[in-house]
């Protein structure tokens, strides 16, 4: 049982870090690269209401509450990554200021249920069979808030490192990074089944 978990934790955490899905880093990135390693509480947040979202819709999935197009959903999450993105190059001066982000917190949470619709099929796979549903997904769950913490970590680290080596600005440095990923996301989107049909 203790094998299975551990499983299921290192499923979690692959499911994030898989070169393939990078859209889901990509996501992480934009969240945490306004911010600096002082500001982690509000990061770790952030995180984790993308982490409950997401689990939410593996909840929906799973018991057969929720049913959606795979190709809607697959048109969505680069989008919401696009949307995060020009947030953070549109309003650099909201993105850096220290004030409540229940915006932010509100986005987080619906960007984790539309992202986490993306695995739905496949998790529904992964707990068929399985005698406890709840135990599997939070195992789940925990692996992809554990890498989740880790690619955050790896962000602020290297927001830390430009900013005081390479002496970017905070604004160019959110701003730089966030049209980088504006120009990753664009093929995606224009790929998508929806977008091309």
């Amino acid at each position: 049982m203790l094998e299975n978990f551990w499983f299921n934790v290192n499923y979690g955490i692959n499911h994030v870090l898989d070169i393939n899905g990078y859209d889901h880093v990509l996501f992480l990135i934009l969240l945490s690269i306004p911010y600096l390693f002082n500001n982690w509480k509000r990061v770790l947040l952030l995180v984790s209401l993308f982490t409950l979202g997401h689990t939410l819709s593996l909840v929906l999935a799973a018991y057969s509450i929720v049913s959606i197009n795979g190709n809607l959903v697959e048109f969505l999450i680069p989008i919401t990554i696009l949307v995060a993105a020009l947030y953070n190059v549109l309003n650099p001066k909201q993105a850096l200021k220290n004030q409540k982000i229940n915006v932010l917190l509100l986005s987080a949470l619906c960007f984790g249920l539309i992202h986490g619709l993306g695995f739905a099929r496949e998790f529904s796979i992964l707990v068929d069979g399985s005698d406890n549903t709840l135990l599997v997904l939070i195992a789940f769950a925990l692996g992809i808030e554990l890498s989740q913490v880790i690619i955050v970590f790896a962000v602020l680290f290297l927001s830390f490192l430009g900013q005081t080596l390479f002496r970017f600005n905070r604004r160019d440095w959110v701003m730089v990074i966030s049209s980088i990923v504006i120009g990753l996301v664009i093929p995606i989107i224009i790929e998508s089944e929806l977008f091309s049909s």
